[in-house]
């Protein structure tokens, strides 16, 4: 309990700095959201209606709003998104939305684009590839205010990137970003208000344990007319079947996605693997087979998916780079081969680019026997359910909350004696110790505040203890 209590109290204090600094009140008028509403041809869900009004309602007070939504893939975080930057414009000021890809950012603003035009909000992008005279037009703009919702890159952080009024910051986190990166956009100074959205569901242990310091909102809703994806184990040894049905799926003019595996941490190697597939499957099927990876120039690269997008190239052979964001409906096949060495997070996003229009779509994991338990036990899992939540509740089972720590989710704590799955409770009681703790004691100069201080101390919570603004 004092480990989990030690971090708690870490992350309450990084809250509490995070709070501190008086937000401006957002507080818009509705008119902008209900043009958009009306616009939309479905009704938003319940979740996104819910988070909406928590979002918004954050927004309005004066205190700095620094709120975490999570969703399933394919819930509805970028309406919610926008709705949000909207509420800010209303209110006379700006909005920001960082996407951790190129590819993403130019998705997010081409999905965008046409509500904003609804709205009548002038919409931008910056990304790193704007220079010279059209990257100086750009941040004119945004400096006089005539450009409200900015969509880019991590370009948007630079600092000659000047808002007017900038009310709304939102991270759209494919990579996690830990506590401390949050408190550094937080310290550019402006009040604005922060949103993290992610798309990898969140055990709600792991969820307490890395985004203690935020409030939380949840969608757990698919919008209506989702159709349930059909999930295959498929051995690679009946690969010239796979690539037959392909053809006849190709034939009847259904798009499919193929990805290659992974390969060591090497992106030259599965840039090689990606290319050799690509030059078997074009050999199979005959031309209109596109190729994306890493390693291709931005300008080749966004050529491939816009070939992809309009239905010029039917089937895409890519890496892991389109496993977040990439949203084609009439695509409603996904080969996914060597999918024993992926993650069961990154099989779900993967898995989610289809299903996302009225065709019945289809997921074929192909896998190399003999299979290790573990690999069985994430693909079987996978084949049993849609449910992101689900998946990261099973993914936490099997990897061990040890194995979180790895480089990829290095914002995870390391805990030494405490245990993530088995005590979420315990979890939850240290947050509310800690926040009632600090609401009681913010400096921690009463008795249990100073043993609390000693407890950090010895924790080796030196972040926290910084944060005191007496050691």
């Amino acid at each position: 309990y004092d480990e989990l209590f030690a971090h708690q109290v870490t992350l309450a204090l990084a809250r509490a700095h995070m709070k501190r600094p008086k937000g401006h009140v957002t507080a818009g008028d509705g008119h902008l959201r209900a043009a958009v509403l009306a616009a939309l041809p479905y009704r938003p869900t319940g979740a996104q209606t819910r988070a909406v009004a928590e979002i918004t309602g954050d927004m309005a007070t004066p205190v700095r709003m620094n709120r975490l939504l999570q969703g399933d893939v394919g819930a509805g975080k970028t309406l919610v998104g926008l709705l949000a930057m909207l509420a800010a414009v209303e209110a006379g000021g700006q909005a920001a939305l960082m996407a951790p890809t190129e590819i993403l950012a130019r998705q997010h603003h081409a999905s965008l684009a046409p509500l904003a035009e609804v709205a009548g909000v002038r919409l931008g992008i910056l990304t790193g590839r704007d220079k010279g005279a059209e990257r100086a037009a750009k941040l004119a703009s945004l400096a006089s205010g005539e450009i409200a919702i900015l969509v880019g890159t991590h370009a948007l952080f630079q600092k000659e990137v000047e808002f007017r009024d900038l009310r709304l910051a939102i991270i759209d986190e494919q990579h996690r970003f830990g506590v401390r990166q949050r408190m550094d956009l937080g310290a550019k100074g402006e009040a604005a208000d922060i949103l993290v959205m992610t798309a990898t569901p969140i055990p709600r242990s792991l969820a307490l344990a890395q985004y203690g310091d935020m409030d939380i909102s949840v969608l757990d809703e698919k919008p209506a007319g989702r159709r349930p994806i059909e999930t295959a184990l498929v051995s690679s040894s009946r690969i010239d079947q796979v690539i037959e049905r392909l053809r006849a799926a190709l034939a009847a003019g259904r798009q499919a996605y193929w990805v290659c595996p992974l390969v060591e941490e090497s992106e030259v190697a599965e840039m090689t693997a990606a290319e050799e597939r690509h030059r078997a499957l074009t050999l199979a099927l005959g031309p209109g087979v596109g190729l994306v990876h890493g390693q291709l120039p931005p300008a080749a690269k966004d050529a491939a998916m816009a070939d992809f997008v309009a239905g010029r190239s039917r089937l895409l052979v890519a890496t892991t780079v389109i496993e977040v964001g990439v949203d084609v409906p009439d695509a409603s096949i996904m080969v996914i081969e060597g999918a024993q060495h992926f993650g069961l997070a990154q099989l779900h996003q993967l898995r989610g680019r289809v299903g996302r229009g009225p065709e019945a779509s289809t997921c074929l994991l192909l896998y190399d026997p003999p299979l290790g338990e573990a690999a069985r036990a994430r693909l079987e899992t996978m084949r049993r359910t849609e449910d992101g939540f689900a998946i990261a509740e099973e993914d936490l089972r099997l990897r061990g909350a040890g194995d979180l720590i790895g480089t990829q989710q290095s914002g995870l704590p390391r805990f030494r004696i405490a245990d993530l799955e088995a005590q979420t409770e315990l979890m939850r009681t240290a947050q509310t110790d800690a926040r009632l703790l600090l609401s009681q004691d913010p400096d921690l100069t009463l008795p249990r505040g100073q043993a609390t201080r000693v407890l950090l101390w010895l924790m080796e919570r030196d972040k926290a203890i910084r944060m005191l603004s007496v050691g």
